[in-house]
């Protein structure tokens, strides 16, 4: 900043009286943190003013440039203050729409999904190209191989697999958590494939603060964020 470093009467630089008037602002007991406003720092300037060299007076330019650097300051201030607002606006506009996603089913990222007793459990398997036969694993949480089904050729992108529910002797299995894992072969090699599931939302969380709305699913220990969804289901 031009005429930054004018040393006034007092023998202290103008940075110095910054620094001092900073220091007095502060608390005593708690130690917090305040900002100079813009008040602190046209006093700063008048004491500059009148504490000036009158064989060196500061020039317009420099007059002119601090006035800019204040105004920039306060400016900067005032739009941290307004994208706040907009940002918590924002957080609860999203949570607004959220929450006409409770009792819908939601595909998210994850092999893990949730089975209710007596029902088939659906997952989408993304493929990177086309194949001939794909299978599908389902083991339970502890990784249990339950049963193994081919759901034959599919091509590439995101294909739609249904689970009936059984084990391998055509035993309903329980409701509860299970894994989808998904294979084949990829040029001669057996691959695994990116696997998504389908979970019912509960309700909605506004997050901590971070503007984050978050989506507590049924069978999930964590809530996951609405970002996250890949397709809203069935209600």
């Amino acid at each position: 900043m031009a005429g930054i470093n004018n040393v006034g009467q007092s023998g202290l630089s103008y940075v110095d009286q910054l620094k001092s008037l900073q220091d007095q602002k502060k608390p005593e007991e708690t130690g917090g943190k305040q900002d100079l406003n813009q008040e602190d720092f046209l006093s700063l300037l008048t004491k500059q003013l009148a504490q000036q060299d009158p064989f060196k007076p500061v020039s317009n330019d420099q007059m002119i440039a601090q006035m800019a650097s204040f105004a920039t300051v306060d400016g900067i201030g005032k739009m941290n203050t307004q994208f706040e607002s907009l940002n918590t606006s924002m957080t609860s506009n999203q949570a607004l729409q959220a929450s006409t996603l409770v009792g819908r089913d939601v595909l998210v990222p994850g092999a893990a999904g949730v089975k209710e007793d007596g029902a088939a459990m659906s997952a989408m398997v993304k493929l990177p190209q086309s194949l001939d036969n794909v299978f599908v694993r389902i083991e339970n949480e502890v990784g249990q191989l339950l049963r193994t089904f081919e759901v034959g050729s599919k091509p590439a992108g995101d294909n739609k697999v249904e689970w009936d529910g059984n084990d391998d002797n055509g035993n309903p299995l329980p409701g509860g958590k299970y894994k989808v894992r998904a294979s084949g072969l990829l040029d001669g090699e057996n691959r695994e494939f990116e696997v998504s599931t389908y979970a019912n939302v509960n309700s909605v969380l506004l997050g901590k603060g971070d503007g984050n709305v978050l989506l507590n699913l049924a069978g999930f220990e964590s809530p996951v964020r609405l970002a996250e969804v890949l397709e809203v289901g069935k209600a």
